[in-house]
Formats: structure tokens, C-alpha cells, sequence
């Protein structure tokens, strides 16, 4: 079951005054525009490393919880998921020092503490974060929806 998925960069320039493109093999990201302004100031008109690495944690993480939560016998109406990762100063460089995840979902019939143990457990086997283990720190605020 094992297959590679695909993504690309162009980059062009010196490290602050260059410009990249990312793609992705699905086109869900084509020549999408990054650089230094979109990493480090507060640019909006590209992506950086670091959102895509959140929307990539908190998809896999989501997607690891909605099957998780199916083989307990339980189907979420909506699950939301959102993820902060922060870049932090490191020496000379740069590190991934934190990765704050919350899921928000309604799941009906589903006790607190069952949802607590599932979310726990979606977290620790999703592929994302065995990934990224090396983050210092990974945490989930899960929340059950009444």
C-alpha cells in the first residue's frame, strides 16, 4: 500500500530577496508563490514551510480520528481540526519548536473520557506526528461538542 506522494519547489534569488513556487502532484498547490516575507514578516500573499507542515499535521490527524473514532463504532458529524506551528530561533538557524493542535468535533453518543482516549490515540498514530517526533513539543486540546 505504500506510495510516494509528490511535491516541488522553484526557487529563484539570494535566501531574503528570492521567490519560490511550490506544487503539489494533485495541483492543490501549483507555482504557489513563498519567500522570505511570507516566512518571517507578515506577507500573506504566499505560504511558508511551516502552515503547510499544520495543514498537512491537522488533515492527518483528523483524517486518523475520524477512522479511529470508526472502528470504536462511532461517526463524527463534523470534525474541525486547526494546528499553530511555531518557528523558533535556534543558534544560527531556525527549529519547529511547538505544534498546538486542537479538534473540535460533535460525535454523538460519545462519553468525554472515550473522546479524550480516541483523540489521544489518533494523535500518537497518525503519520504526521510520528514524522515529526523530533518537535519538542506536540500537544492537543480536543474538544467534544455538545
Amino acid at each position: 500500500m505504500a506510495a510516494d506522494k509528490h511535491a516541488s519547489v522553484h526557487w529563484e534569488g539570494a535566501g531574503k530577496t528570492g521567490k519560490g513556487q511550490v506544487s503539489t502532484e494533485t495541483g492543490a498547490l501549483k507555482d504557489y508563490p513563498y519567500g522570505f516575507a511570507s516566512r518571517f514578516e507578515d506577507d500573506k500573499r504566499g505560504t511558508n514551510p511551516e502552515e503547510i507542515v499544520g495543514a498537512a499535521h491537522a488533515a492527518c490527524l483528523t483524517m486518523a480520528f475520524a477512522f479511529a473514532l470508526e472502528k470504536e463504532g462511532f461517526t463524527a458529524t463534523r470534525i474541525d481540526t486547526k494546528a499553530a506551528v511555531r518557528l523558533a530561533k535556534d543558534g544560527e538557524g531556525f527549529k519547529i519548536d511547538r505544534i498546538a493542535l486542537e479538534l473540535d468535533a460533535a460525535v454523538p453518543n460519545l462519553e468525554e473520557a472515550k473522546f479524550q482516549q480516541i483523540a489521544a490515540a489518533a494523535k500518537a498514530g497518525c503519520p504526521l506526528s510520528k514524522a515529526l517526533a523530533s518537535v519538542p513539543e506536540i500537544t492537543l486540546k480536543a474538544t467534544l461538542a455538545g
